[in-house]
């Protein structure tokens, strides 16, 4: 599990403002644009170094030496940080002596948090929210989007509730498409702010060529699913939210985290969706993650994926039916039967991704998901077992004894 976020040792430092700087590992740049940059050396060498935004220094070093020396702000990093590489994005807060990478050049889960406030008190939230005045993150974004290449594949944003700013949720998506027009965008939202038609026009309106909002519906019973979220009318509004997007050309990905409160309807939920949203992109069946709200509720929310192995085939069994893209999100390959194969998907994000030592024999662990750090820490399946390659692609999955 890669460290995101954390403590630095500051050697030596006079700014006291947060501020977001590109990582380099070129002491020559020129002096003009040096202030954007955090210098990433690997030798505690100072000299001639001037004029960086921050030196980010991997080796150990006395404070005494960094005192003396010529060089901008220095922070001392742990082993932690091992894998910052040129062009990655950080946030130092020499107040607090911390250090969080936003944007990493060679990842593909790049997700940007944009609040921690939300209109939803999800039973499993992984996020959970948090009554606080935490806007200036938006304006935040706004700079940190102009730093990110715009050759980047793909980026995310999440929250909290995004669109709880309103028009400058919208201005953001737009801000996005001027700097960043071929990269795909994925946001994650309640969607209930869309249940405004005028508001969905809005997102429209935007026109961004690769933009998909990532929508929870966890029942076809509109109690069911307010009781999950914690918000009465929440069902109602998030499906008029889907429909007003569909009328306003925005592609909607729907997910479905599978738990005990929602496991009971799963099938007659992704019958309803086929029936009722059959328009939507995609739909992905989701597993638990385990922290935030889940850690807290994990008696009344934990199955053992094994035990509703044929549920969830039967679910997925619905949507493909009806020529539905579905996709099976956060399970190991050992524990989804085998009909379940060709949707079934790596999902979790690199920098919470681990294995168990049992799968270390597993000759199809290339295509396994794997588990979140959290699941290895607090709960996962009994049934995790090694399985031998497949012979052909059409072969089944045969499984090595215990």
């Amino acid at each position: 599990m890669l460290k995101l976020r954390g403590k630095t040792l500051a050697l030596k430092k006079s700014a006291v403002e947060p501020c977001l700087l590109k990582v380099t590992k070129d002491p020559s740049l020129p002096a003009r644009i040096r202030p954007q940059y955090a210098l990433l050396l690997d030798i505690a060498n100072f000299e001639q170094i001037e004029g960086f935004g921050a030196v980010l220094v991997r080796a150990d070093v006395e404070a005494d030496v960094a005192a003396q020396s010529l060089a901008s702000d220095i922070y001392q990093l742990g082993e932690d940080y091992a894998y910052l590489a040129e062009g990655d994005i950080v946030r130092l807060n020499p107040s607090q002596d911390s250090l969080s990478v936003l944007f990493r050049v060679n990842s593909n889960s790049n997700t940007i948090l944009l609040t921690e406030q939300c209109n939803h008190y999800c039973l499993m939230c992984s996020q959970p929210p948090r009554k606080v005045d935490d806007f200036w993150i938006l304006e935040e974004v706004f700079d940190l989007i102009r730093m990110i290449p715009e050759g980047t594949p793909s980026l995310g944003f999440s929250g909290g509730e995004p669109t709880l700013y309103g028009d400058r949720f919208i201005a953001l998506v737009q801000h996005v498409k001027c700097h960043l027009p071929r990269t795909r965008i994925d946001i994650l939202t309640n969607g209930r702010a869309f249940h405004d038609p005028a508001f969905a026009r809005k997102l429209g309106q935007v026109g961004h060529p690769n933009l998909t909002l990532g929508i929870p519906l966890y029942s076809d019973d509109p109690v069911r699913h307010d009781y999950v979220v914690q918000a009465p009318g929440a069902f109602d509004e998030t499906v008029k939210g889907i429909l007003n997007l569909r009328a306003s050309g925005v592609r909607v990905e729907i997910r479905v985290v599978v738990h005990r409160e929602t496991l009971p309807r799963l099938v007659q939920t992704c019958r309803f969706i086929a029936r009722n949203l059959l328009f939507v992109h995609h739909v992905a069946l989701m597993g638990l993650e385990i922290t935030g709200f889940t850690r807290a509720n994990l008696d009344k929310l934990w199955v053992d994926p094994h035990e509703y192995r044929d549920t969830l085939s039967e679910a997925a069994g619905v949507l493909t039916a009806y020529g539905m893209k579905a996709s099976i999100y956060n399970h190991q390959l050992c524990l989804v039967n085998d009909d379940l194969r060709p949707i079934y998907r790596k999902s979790i994000s690199d920098w919470k991704n681990e294995y168990l030592d049992a799968c270390s024999t597993c000759e199809q662990r290339n295509d396994c998901g794997g588990f979140f750090s959290s699941a290895v820490q607090y709960r996962h399946s009994a049934h995790i077992r090694p399985m031998r390659a497949q012979k052909q692609a059409s072969s089944p999955l045969v499984e090595q004894p215990e």
